[in-house]
């Protein structure tokens, strides 16, 4: 492995709660959780139940200290969930930084705040790692090898998008976003679907021209209609986004607790054919499959 590799590996992409069972075998049933390899640098975006999965995997890969730089786009359950039950944690030789903006440790606190007698039995006072809060310098932090920036997100309670530069390579990891409620013309959208969603400038700028762009993507559009407020974003208007950005490869994620891997397979075949029909037959589309490893 060369030290200019970037790799993402997916260990958690379903929304809300996790889903075992043989309906979400193939794409997963494990909460938001991705892995992003900048080098020797282990950056990690969100820790739903997949950290469990990515814990058990450090802990059987190697036998060196382990340092995380570990991004929290919001503190919602199934966005921290997995945090109690990631085996490094425990661990003496681990060093684990938790990023979040300036003055704003509410990420830090919720994390040990889940641990307390009443949610679980061991203290985060009592993990052997250490965890250290950090935060960003404005809007960019360096982590390790890796630059990482960040940018607000419409949701209920708020939430962070990061974008992440890395030997002239760019990954974005984006969920929990509602990007409906802030089209240009919201009416014209469930007035002409089949057009073009256009999105304003200042939410092209933090994924334009990604490598890849790992976007929540809950929703088809006739789901959508009852759950607008919801604070997530109908599929198709994450492609629109991501044409309109000019992004490269874009996986759709956070699924739909409720959505089984063949209706996912029809979420995703209708973002491939909206792409084509616009005209962006450069953009390649995928669902988001936990233990997939992609090289960037």
């Amino acid at each position: 492995m060369s030290s200019e590799d970037l790799f993402v590996r997916f260990w958690g992409v379903r929304g809300s709660i996790p889903t075992p069972g043989p309906r979400t075998r193939r794409y997963g049933g494990n909460t938001s959780c991705v892995e992003v390899r900048a080098g020797k640098t282990l950056l990690v975006f969100d820790a739903g139940t997949g950290l469990r999965e990515l814990g058990v995997h450090l802990g059987r890969s190697t036998d060196s200290p382990v340092t995380v730089h570990l991004f929290l786009s919001h503190p919602h359950w199934d966005h921290i969930q997995g945090f109690p039950f990631f085996g490094p944690a425990y661990e003496s030789s681990t060093t684990i930084y938790v990023y979040g903006p300036r003055g704003d440790d509410k990420h830090y606190q919720l994390l040990s705040g889940q641990m307390s007698n009443a949610y679980f039995p061991v203290r985060f006072s009592e993990l052997g790692a250490r965890i250290l809060a950090r935060s960003f310098k404005g809007t960019s932090v360096d982590a390790g090898d890796a630059t990482v920036h960040l940018f607000e997100q419409k949701h209920p309670g708020g939430s962070l998008g990061f974008r992440v530069e890395y030997a002239g390579k760019s990954v974005v990891f984006s969920t929990d976003n509602e990007l409906d409620q802030l089209l240009l013309d919201k009416q014209a959208a469930f007035e002409s679907p089949d057009e073009l969603r256009k999105l304003p400038k200042e939410l092209l700028k933090p994924v334009q021209d990604a490598d890849l762009l790992i976007a929540d993507a809950q929703y088809a559009d006739d789901e959508y209609a009852q759950r607008v407020g919801w604070g997530h974003p109908r599929a198709n208007t994450v492609v629109d986004l991501a044409a309109q950005a000019g992004v490269r490869r874009l996986a759709l994620t956070h699924h739909d607790p409720m959505h089984s891997d063949r209706e996912i397979d029809v979420v995703v075949s209708e973002a491939e054919l909206r792409a084509r029909r616009l005209g962006f037959e450069d953009l390649e589309i995928f669902g988001a499959r936990e233990g997939v490893t992609l090289k960037i």
